[in-house]
């Protein structure tokens, strides 16, 4: 069973991201014992240099490339040391009604690697039905999980927005997640993991908070 910080990837995904953040992030990270989401560019120093578990983005943040394309830059972030991906949806082509381009995007970078591939779909944007639509499309494509947002559009995760997407796949909260009480609050609602740049500051207020479990958090209304 993993615990609480292992359930925390600690971002950093900014447009202008140097290496030095990268190691900030991941000295953090191993200090608290998160995982850490980073740029692909950096999986591979990253990988030598350090031992924290590590997540990367595929054609982040609009979900716009071609799934060949996406499927190879999967491959070489595998290759480099990503233990997970975090593939954007396109979103333009779920709201077109294009399904199954997007199921078959989605089915082609699940197949090119041998790690977990988590879905982004940029839930902000969406409607209720367009949810449950790319909810029901990344299942079909044997994602492992689904992940609110990219934090780079309109808003972040919301309760509702997890409790929707947690009918079909485990789901990644992320977005606008900046304190304890607001992970605990999607840890409630059936999130499994929490993405977050305050990934170092969610993890102290939880140590503040006693260290509750995951269960303790999902049966006490205030995560304490």
């Amino acid at each position: 069973m993993e615990t609480v910080p292992e359930r925390i990837e600690h971002t950093v995904l900014g447009p202008t991201t140097r290496w030095a953040d990268v190691r900030h992030v991941l000295d953090e990270a191993a200090d608290l014992g998160m995982r850490a989401c980073i740029p692909p560019c950096y999986v591979a120093r990253a990988d030598d240099e350090s031992d924290v578990p590590l997540v990367t983005v595929i054609d982040f943040p609009h979900g716009q490339g071609a799934p060949e394309t996406a499927a190879e830059a999967a491959r070489r972030a595998w290759e480099d040391g990503a233990g997970e991906i975090d593939l954007v949806a396109n979103v333009g082509r779920l709201q077109a009604g294009e399904d199954d381009a997007v199921r078959a995007k989605i089915a082609e970078v699940v197949a090119a690697v041998p790690i977990p591939v988590k879905v982004i779909v940029e839930a902000p944007l969406l409607s209720e039905d367009e949810l449950e639509r790319i909810g029901a499309l990344a299942a079909d494509a044997d994602a492992v999980y689904l992940k609110t947002a990219t934090g780079f559009s309109e808003g972040g995760a919301t309760v509702a927005d997890v409790e929707a997407l947690a009918g079909f796949r485990p789901v990644k909260a992320s977005g606008g997640i900046g304190s304890w009480e607001e992970a605990a609050a999607m840890f409630r609602a059936g999130a499994e993991r929490i993405g977050a740049s305050s990934g170092a500051a969610i993890v102290r207020e939880w140590r503040d908070a006693g260290e509750p479990s995951l269960a303790a958090v999902r049966s006490d209304g205030d995560g304490r």
